[in-house]
């Protein structure tokens, strides 16, 4: 099961998105939702859909489509959000602060419990209800905890010896904000985010856009 989602990592990235449509259609669609409604939703085609889904072993009845709760379930199961799992941030910056106030977390089975940060500023103070505690007492706090999932926002220069000090206290998914590519042992899974990757398709798309209002169709 792991390596199929690895392998099928382009169809784990849109599954959020099937799901958060499914929500949205629910009351729409009633007891069955087709592959085609979800498709003209996200501007994909049926057959994509279709494929995405088929990974996480449900399938759609003919002219009647998925059923609209075991769909739920299904993606929700092969994703894991349908168990709670706990979480720590390292790294009270902008970016901490903001993914400390992300409510959506809580619909995707992440908890945040706690934050780690080195500012005397910080340390104490509850941000979005997540208290903020020394990064000095994080490998005790971390064994404390029992938490295996850590969500990595310090500064690059630090991010490597923070990853470090994770591991070794048990974190065994780390998920990376930083833009340093960390150097893991092979039992810990990292996850890292570029959001610059994710701000240049925006670019390329309306360059695109505008080329085509200036009459150049892209080959």
């Amino acid at each position: 099961m792991v390596k199929q989602k690895i392998s099928a990592a382009p169809s784990v990235r849109r599954l959020p998105s099937y799901l958060h449509t499914v929500r949205q259609l629910q009351k729409e669609a009633g007891e069955y939702i087709s592959g085609t409604l979800i498709a003209d939703a996200l501007n994909l085609e049926p057959i994509q859909v279709r494929k995405d889904l088929a990974i996480t072993g449900i399938i759609g009845k003919p002219k009647k489509g998925y059923p609209v709760e075991a769909l739920i379930n299904a993606i929700e199961g092969f994703l894991g959000w349908d168990t709670l799992r706990d979480a720590v941030l390292v790294g009270v910056g902008n970016l901490g602060m903001a993914l400390m106030g992300y409510e959506e977390f809580r619909y995707h089975g992440l908890r945040l419990i706690a934050a780690f940060d080195r500012n005397p500023k910080k340390i104490g103070l509850r941000i979005h209800g997540v208290p903020v505690l020394s990064i000095d007492t994080a490998d005790i706090q971390i064994r404390s905890f029992g938490v295996k999932t850590a969500i990595l926002t310090v500064p690059g220069p630090f991010a490597q010896e923070t990853a470090d000090a994770l591991t070794k206290a048990g974190i065994e998914g780390i998920w990376n904000f930083t833009n340093v590519k960390l150097k893991v042992p092979d039992t810990v899974a990292v996850q890292k985010e570029d959001l610059s990757s994710g701000y240049a398709m925006l670019c390329v798309k309306m360059q695109a856009k505008r080329l085509e209002e200036n009459g150049f169709k892209p080959r």
